[in-house]
């Protein structure tokens, strides 16, 4: 089978065109047939070894969001049938649960093998059925983008009718956020550096927009944006450049749910503020397959589409990841297999 592989050393650059065997599976796995991938922020980090150990042994095959079919079954499956539509959960071992070492470092594209490949073996336990309404490369965006933002709004985050929340940019979980707060009956604030971007997100069901490059201090303008006390949930994804405003912009007892660094992973806001503010700061990693099947039943049942930047053939991977790398990117980038 065709296969996309990081080998000889760990760059970009050597993210190469392979062939490998066929996978049969075991007792208690499925056979799937990979059908779409998408592309997330990680999939740029882990060529350049940027987990360090955890990112696994060389070759690897990249990226950890797809969609494919069952095609075969081994001994003893009861989760699966021939002809399901699936996603392979980015985390194979976090079924349910908190999270723990092990669940939350057998992840797919690094150390195991990710999408990039024509077929798949895992264990029944560590894949989804996809929603009924949603094509493959839709599917496709689930598993890592979306059960971000919804184990940061749900899962965590106990997101009501009614609250306030500020997404950060307009990539794939800041969008997919936008339209479960909408889902859920939130107020939305969107920000970007983008007037086109904001639009596009406010034609999404965002309710306000801020430009952060034209309102540096747009933590202030969103508190105010909601009577002044502060919005009740921000969902950041910067770190470094953005957190400063995201404490500005939470009301006292809100929730900062901290699922990205793209702008630096250092500390440097005023921490003060979380103490006396009593601010919730949670680290969001994906999440457990529990949540995705609950939020898999929320897309079929309010037919929630994702947002589709760019759909790339399987031999532009590269095309692809240069493509994601530049930021012009609005929602996400798929891979049709």
């Amino acid at each position: 089978m065709k296969v996309f592989q990081i080998q000889d050393d760990w760059s970009i650059d050597n993210i190469k065109l392979a062939e490998r065997p066929e996978p049969t599976p075991s007792a208690g796995e499925v056979l799937l047939k990979m059908k779409a991938a998408s592309l997330n922020y990680r999939d740029l980090v882990v060529p350049k070894r940027g987990y360090g150990a955890l990112t696994g042994t060389l070759p690897i095959i990249p990226l950890a969001d797809g969609a494919g079919e069952v095609v075969a079954v081994g001994e003893g499956v009861t989760r699966f049938e021939v002809g399901d539509r699936v996603c392979p959960m980015f985390m194979q071992k976090w079924i349910a649960g908190e999270a723990s070492k092990e669940r939350l470092t057998n992840t797919l594209g690094g150390p195991l093998d990710g999408t990039m490949a024509e077929y798949m073996v895992l264990h029944e336990q560590g894949v989804a059925k996809a929603p009924a309404n949603l094509n493959d490369e839709e599917a496709a965006t689930l598993p890592c983008a979306a059960l971000t933002a919804w184990s940061a709004l749900v899962t965590e985050g106990n997101l009501k009718a009614g609250d306030t929340v500020l997404v950060q940019g307009t990539g794939g979980v800041s969008l997919f956020a936008l339209q479960f707060a909408k889902l859920l009956g939130a107020y939305v604030i969107a920000t970007s550096s983008s007037d086109d971007k904001l639009q596009k997100a406010l034609d999404l069901g965002a309710d306000e927009g801020i430009n952060y490059k034209t309102d540096p201090e747009w933590g202030r303008t969103a508190k105010k944006m909601v009577g002044g006390d502060g919005v009740d949930h921000v969902v950041e994804v910067g770190g470094t450049k953005t957190l400063p405003q995201s404490l500005r912009a939470i009301r006292f007892g809100g929730t900062i749910s901290m699922i990205g660094v793209l702008s630096g992973g250092d500390m440097s806001g005023a921490l003060g503020l979380i103490v006396t503010r009593q601010v919730r700061l949670q680290g969001v990693t994906v999440g457990h397959r529990d949540s995705f099947e609950a939020m898999a039943q929320a897309i079929e049942k309010h037919t929630l589409k994702p947002v589709i930047d760019r759909t790339y053939p399987f031999e532009e991977l590269r095309e692809a990841l240069d493509y994601l790398a530049s930021g012009a990117h609005f929602g996400k980038i798929c891979i049709r297999h």
